[in-house]
């Protein structure tokens, strides 16, 4: 244990939040398969201004001093609509949360952990989970499996000794995330390749791509299936209006029409697949940085990104269909298009599926049906205060 008093400071402005990202990237160098993002728009997630996540939520950001040197950082934050959900689905009244969660050794995370925890107390919460950083659909949980590859896009990577630090601060595991790991080429089993013939034969049925002409009508649509059909889901907080308008902006450069699917039913939208080319390949060649050339870079990737590794970060089936034929017939369509394309014109080897809940039977039951096997598990802690 050092001699030297650590201090635990609060962020209160623009010059704070640097140190703060910049603490946040100093640590992420140390890891040899962290991926660098890029520094703009970490400035971005913590800022209130542009987030619009703190129109629904209140933060406080923490750096841990060692005789001057930042040595650590977390956040503490409450979410007010997970404060609405029910209990059972893991949040609800009385859940403050932690996140951004860095520290140089056990006796910083000891002193940071204790730190969010008093906030928390003090805002009249009675329990805290983490790391949650910030919302829920930025980066949640802590990197437990699969340490020895890069994440891809929206995943963090953190060291595998943060999980002995956060339990020996009394946490126990709340819920685990999975990532899947598919092998693009291989065929689909017999059993598979029935259920999409099947589906491509119902009249009912149509699968159309994304239509980058109409891109705000479409944020709506995908998000709006996205609220319906994860409603009941561990953890879930739905999208404000700004959150969707937000996500739109943020998205629309890396959305691609041939490999984003939205299923139709009666000519009424119900289901959407969401791919992403992974950039977390092109950040690694960059470091995380525009100048000098890693924007010119990124610009020539985001045009033509063919080869790229891609990820689904979300897909959902309105609830009403949930456990229905028609619900796995609009999945495997929605997949198998687009890994027909992958495929052949994108000549992509490697894709990932998730995150998925450990225990969401349906979406865990499409992923082994494909043939993919987890290769990332995540965990969000918590612990009563």
């Amino acid at each position: 244990m050092s001699e030297a008093e650590i201090v635990i400071e609060p962020v209160s402005d623009k010059k704070g939040r640097r140190t703060f990202v910049d603490l946040g990237r100093h640590f992420a160098e140390r890891e040899p398969f962290a991926v660098p993002q890029l520094r703009s728009e970490q400035m971005e997630l913590i800022d209130p201004d542009r987030n619009p996540f703190f129109g629904h939520a209140t933060v406080q950001l923490f750096i841990a001093r060692r005789g001057g040197r930042p040595v650590g950082r977390i956040s503490a934050h409450i979410d007010h609509l997970a404060l609405e959900l029910p209990p059972e689905q893991g949040m609800g009244p009385g859940t403050g949360m932690f996140g951004y969660f860095d520290a140089e050794d056990r006796e910083v995370a000891d002193a940071l952990l204790a730190r969010a925890e008093e906030w928390n107390r003090q805002q009249g919460m009675t329990s805290m989970l983490g790391p949650i950083s910030l919302s829920i659909w930025e980066e949640p949980g802590l990197l437990i499996e699969g340490h020895d590859h890069h994440p891809m896009i929206m995943m963090g990577h953190h060291p595998a000794h943060y999980r002995g630090w956060i339990e020996g601060a009394g946490y126990a595991v709340t819920k685990r995330l999975v990532t899947y790991e598919v092998d693009v080429a291989a065929e689909f089993p017999p059993l598979i390749r029935r259920i999409v013939q099947s589906g491509e034969r119902n009249p009912r049925i149509t699968v159309r791509r994304i239509d980058l002409a109409n891109w705000d009508r479409e944020v709506e649509i995908v998000l709006g299936i996205l609220n319906d059909a994860w409603s009941g889901n561990w953890g879930f907080v739905p999208f404000t209006d700004a959150e969707i308008a937000y996500a739109g902006k943020k998205m629309r450069q890396i959305i691609h029409e041939e490999i984003n699917m939205i299923a139709e039913l009666d000519g009424e939208p119900v289901a959407f697949m969401m791919t992403l080319p992974d950039i977390n390949q092109v950040l690694l060649k960059s470091r995380g940085r525009l100048l000098p050339f890693g924007w010119l870079r990124i610009l020539r990737w985001l045009r033509k990104p063919a080869g790229s590794d891609l990820r689904v970060p979300l897909m959902g089936v309105k609830r009403e269909l949930h456990n229905s034929r028609v619900a796995s017939q609009l999945a495997f369509m929605m997949i198998s298009r687009i890994r027909d394309v992958a495929a052949t014109s994108w000549n992509t080897k490697r894709a990932e599926i998730g995150w998925i809940l450990d225990d969401n039977k349906g979406m865990v039951a499409i992923a082994d049906a494909i043939g993919s096997k987890p290769n990332r598990e995540y965990a969000i802690f918590g612990k009563p205060l």
